[in-house]
C-alpha cells in the first residue's frame, strides 16, 4: 500500500534532488594600477622576501577565509637588528619558526628597484611576484587579498 506524500516529504525530496550550492572556493587576487588583476585558484599562499638591510629571508604563510586573510606561521632564516624572534619561536635548521594569528583584509606591498622583490607561492607555483603581474611599472603598489565576488 502506498501512502501519499506529505508536504514535508515533498520538501525533503526537492532538497535531495537539488542540494544547496557549495560556497565558492576563495581565490587570491593580485591588483596593481595599470596592469590586469591576476586571480589565482588558491586558498592559501606563502609570501617571501629579503630584509632590505640584513639580507635575511622572511616567509609568511597566509590562509584565505571569510573574506579575510589569516597569517598562520612566519619563518625567518636568521636574526639581526630589529629581527628578534618572538617568544615561543623554535629554531629548526637555522630557521626561526613561530605561530602568528593575525587577520588582514589585504596586504599592500611596494614594488621598487631599490629593494629585493617578493616571491609568491600559490596555486602550486613559486615565482617572483612581478612574474604574476606582467607589465608592472618600475615602482608600484601591489594589493594582495581575497577576491570579492561582484554583487548584482
Amino acid at each position: 500500500m502506498h501512502r501519499p506524500l506529505t508536504l514535508t516529504g515533498i520538501v525533503l525530496l526537492a532538497a535531495c534532488a537539488h542540494p544547496a550550492a557549495e560556497p565558492p572556493t576563495p581565490r587570491l587576487c593580485l591588483r596593481s594600477d595599470g596592469v590586469p588583476t591576476r586571480t589565482l585558484p588558491a586558498t592559501q599562499f606563502t609570501l617571501a622576501w629579503m630584509h632590505s638591510i640584513e639580507k635575511i629571508r622572511w616567509e609568511e604563510d597566509w590562509r584565505l577565509d571569510d573574506g579575510m586573510m589569516t597569517l598562520r606561521e612566519a619563518r625567518v632564516r636568521g636574526s639581526g637588528a630589529g629581527m628578534e624572534p618572538p617568544p615561543g619561536a623554535r629554531l629548526v635548521d637555522g630557521v626561526w619558526h613561530y605561530q602568528v594569528l593575525r587577520r588582514e583584509p589585504a596586504l599592500h606591498l611596494t614594488h621598487s628597484p631599490f629593494t629585493a622583490g617578493y616571491t609568491l607561492c600559490a596555486a602550486g607555483r613559486c615565482q617572483p611576484l612581478t612574474d604574476w603581474l606582467p607589465g608592472l611599472p618600475e615602482i608600484a603598489r601591489i594589493d594582495v587579498g581575497q577576491c570579492v565576488a561582484a554583487t548584482k
